[in-house]
């Protein structure tokens, strides 16, 4: 279910590089800062489809090459969705509470990404997998975003209102909940990695 969310969410997301975008949404960021707004769409696609296959233990250790590459370009498009977003984020309709919340959540999203990736670099696969999961919870943030959006006009809403809520809404709720799985649900002693695993970039065929 979360890769078939993640999937629907990027293809509309990847709609805004084409070059007549269908049913573009009404905002100051598509028409005054189109540049930005295609390149975070870009980066939190990527984002979306590299990182469910991931949680997937037969997919990801049936090739630990692939399982790393996968990494490092999850990792990257998240650095291009949270640069693009610096840009964008200060924009965001209906003003600073808004802008604040997609701002705090682009902090969260590269700093628990960047956490993932410096302890898979030391070596340490069981605070990698911790961090990642934490990074994905935000990445989700896009699909949550879009789950709450239409029901602005379903109870009609003051979008005034709505939207600035919407922009915490759409993440703290993830990150409250993942810390509640990391809490209870038991995690592995030990992830035995193999030795070229560590401290490597990938390596392309």
């Amino acid at each position: 279910m979360l890769a078939l969310f993640a999937l629907l969410n990027a293809l509309a997301a990847l709609r805004y590089l084409l070059p007549h975008v269908p049913f573009p949404a009404e905002i100051e960021n598509f028409s005054q800062r189109r540049l930005a707004l295609s390149l975070h769409a870009l980066g939190g696609a990527i984002a979306l489809l590299a990182g469910p296959l991931q949680f997937v233990p037969r997919f990801r250790e049936a090739n630990w090459n692939r399982h790393r590459l996968l990494g490092w370009t999850y990792s990257s498009a998240v650095l291009l969705g949270w640069c693009a977003s610096l840009w964008i984020a200060p924009h965001s309709e209906t003003g600073w509470i808004a802008s604040s919340g997609f701002l705090t959540l682009g902090a969260a999203w590269i700093v628990t990404t960047g956490l993932a990736v410096r302890f898979i670099l030391l070596g340490d696969a069981i605070r990698h997998r911790r961090w990642m999961i934490r990074s994905f919870a935000l990445t989700a943030a896009a699909i949550t975003l879009r789950m709450y959006l239409p029901l602005i006009f379903v109870f009609h809403w003051p979008f005034s209102i709505a939207y600035p809520a919407i922009a915490w809404l759409c993440w703290l709720p993830n990150a409250l909940a993942v810390e509640v799985y990391l809490r209870f649900v038991p995690t592995p002693s030990r992830i035995t990695l193999p030795a070229n695993m560590v401290g490597t970039s990938p390596q392309l065929p």
